[in-house]
């Protein structure tokens, strides 16, 4: 199971947000690019990057900071969400080295874009379904769809998408404790490797993702407990390696 370090960027700054908020904001560093080569010293295997500027523009503004992260990553692949809503922009991405790219609000109001970009870079684009009460929500978070998650997953389960990152609004960047029961049911519920978000706080919530690892969750996001301290990034990672090895 794989433990995959967030690196939020917000004018340029790492910063992590609670509960989507982006007035509720915590700058851990001004630096986003050295924050990655910190993870990738501690054994990141795969980096999570979100263009916070760019999920509220409607298009990239951090663009020349994920492409810094990306060359200083080498052969560890980077997934990145926030503001690809066109063609273009997923192909710029692409060409810039970037492993997947995560679609959020353009999945839920226009899904035949995300079968046209599967089509167009099969095996590279993941699905960011980001809850509040069960609903999707969209625009940075800051509206509700009205539709329930599940209705939107199953909506891709044959269009190829490699991952459902699936974010519990209402847990994210507050330290609770993840939403192990709606990941690991929305995770049984369709056949698309779920990627929980939201909530990580220290290793039991990595040991509860764990033991339901075999309902189809193949890893989780992790961002201010790694920030903050209150979890580990390579003792964590060897804790779900356990997992994965059962």
């Amino acid at each position: 199971m794989l433990i995959i370090p967030a690196i939020d960027m917000k004018e340029g700054r790492c910063v992590r947000l609670r509960q989507g908020r982006m007035e509720d904001d915590t700058v851990f560093d001004d630096d986003p690019v050295a924050v990655a080569r910190r993870w990738l010293e501690q054994g990141a295997r795969r980096l999570h990057l979100v263009d916070l500027d760019g999920a509220f523009a409607g298009k990239p503004v951090n663009g020349e900071l994920v492409a810094s992260i990306v060359a200083a990553a080498g052969d560890i692949p980077v997934q990145i969400g926030g503001g690809i809503r066109t063609l273009e922009i997923a192909d710029d991405y692409i060409q810039r080295g970037v492993r997947w790219l995560i679609i959020g609000t353009q999945a839920v109001k226009d899904p035949d874009f995300v079968d046209t970009l599967c089509r167009r870079h099969p095996g590279h684009i993941i699905v960011g379904l980001d809850a509040k009460d069960g609903e999707v929500a969209t625009e940075g978070w800051a509206e509700s769809s009205g539709v329930p998650v599940i209705d939107v997953a199953r909506r891709f389960e044959q269009a190829g998408v490699a991952a459902i990152v699936y974010t519990d609004i209402g847990r994210d960047g507050m330290m609770q404790g993840v939403n192990v029961d709606a990941t690991a049911a929305l995770a049984r519920d369709i056949s698309i490797p779920v990627i929980a978000s939201g909530g990580v706080t220290n290793l039991d919530d990595i040991h509860a993702l764990g033991a339901a690892a075999d309902s189809g969750i193949m890893g989780t996001i992790a961002g201010r407990a790694l920030y903050e301290g209150t979890l580990d990034l390579a003792e964590a990672q060897a804790l779900g390696d356990r997992f994965s090895e059962r």
